[in-house]
């Protein structure tokens, strides 16, 4: 479908439902999806169109992806002198788009980002903001009937919220990314925010790191790494299975506390809760906070040389032994196989 730029909103009086959409070079990130397939369940149960922000271009690849969720409109929202990421600018651009289109609700994914950007909303606004939702539904004009997760997703909670418009975001590991039964003709504008200096005092100033590949939060298969893995060097295999499978890295809070990993790759309650398809789990005990950030994942493969880790009691197949021999036999395995010849025995 073509893409049309407004100058000027169209909505009626009835107001919108508002997501904030990330993306990466790769299109909409999953998590984000998911919070637009909730946020178009919301705006279903009032007939409240549904448009999404986007800090930056809505390039051909996002915007497909936008019309199969049935996004009504996709705005583009340029932060004048910002070019990174800014948590308090985004959240005040967000706070004015807000009231040009008299939005009855504002969602986000329930990443790093998408929580910080609406916690900084909520304190900019004094609204308050309900994280860990998983389904949601209008009452009356000002009143959501909703459900959300809570410590760290072993209760589930059914809560009212009164107030307009309301700041919510989604539980991705709880929410399925659900296309539209129809494509939208979304249509695409621009809103352009000027900052305050006050509104840059937190940005990003430099990304440092282990370079590009698969985002934890949205791998469809995840290494784990945890203390049996003996070292920080002892990762290299780790790393090297996970570039065999498109994999993500992630590890437990013992890997990160020895320094090994970065935070960013910790997996867990106080870390990233993922929902993979496959979850390799290599030299992790399963403590109860590593447990809720996986239980979300369809199948869990754990490696360990202690045959009473809790881990293995949760899992759908379990290997007792060395993470540190296992794990290169099969890199060799892999490899082999790539290259059609015979594996090692």
């Amino acid at each position: 479908m073509g893409r049309r730029r407004l100058s000027e909103t169209t909505h009626e009086s009835t107001g919108v439902v508002l997501c904030l959409v990330e993306y990466d070079d790769d299109g909409v990130i999953d998590s984000s999806l998911r919070a637009i397939s909730f946020a178009r369940s919301l705006g279903s149960s009032s007939n409240t169109p549904l448009v999404a922000a986007t800090v930056g271009a809505v390039s051909p690849s996002i915007l497909t992806a936008l019309q199969t969720f049935g996004v009504d409109e996709a705005i583009e929202l340029v932060i004048e002198g910002v070019d990174t990421y800014a948590p308090l600018a985004w959240a005040r651009s967000l706070e004015q788009l807000s009231q040009s289109l008299a939005t009855r609700a504002i969602v986000a994914a329930g990443t790093d980002r998408g929580n910080e950007v609406m916690a900084y909303l909520g304190a900019a606004t004094g609204l308050p903001m309900v994280a860990n939702c998983l389904r949601a539904s209008w009452s009356d004009a000002t009143t959501i009937a909703l459900s959300r997760q809570r410590w760290a997703g072993s209760l589930i909670e059914d809560a009212v919220f009164d107030g307009v418009p309301a700041l919510l975001t989604v539980a991705f590991d709880g929410v399925a990314a659900e296309p539209a039964s129809t494509p939208a003709p979304t249509k695409v504008r621009d809103f352009h925010f000027s900052p305050s200096e006050d509104d840059l005092g937190v940005k990003v100033a430099e990304w440092i790191g282990r370079g590009g590949g698969v985002a934890l939060a949205d791998a469809r298969v995840v290494v784990g790494g945890g203390r049996g893995v003996g070292s920080e060097e002892g990762f290299g295999p780790l790393d090297e299975l996970a570039g065999l499978l498109g994999a993500a890295v992630g590890v437990s809070r013992a890997v990160t506390s020895a320094g090994w990993r970065p935070h960013a790759q910790q997996v867990g309650q106080t870390g990233t809760r993922i929902s993979p398809d496959l979850y390799l789990a290599c030299g992790i005990s399963g403590a109860t906070q590593h447990l809720a950030g996986c239980r979300s994942a369809k199948r869990v493969v754990t490696i360990n040389t202690d045959p009473d880790a809790p881990f293995l009691s949760r899992a759908d197949y379990a290997v007792v032994g060395d993470v540190a021999v296992i794990i290169p036999a099969l890199v060799e395995a892999i490899k082999a196989r790539k290259s059609g010849r015979a594996g090692p025995a």
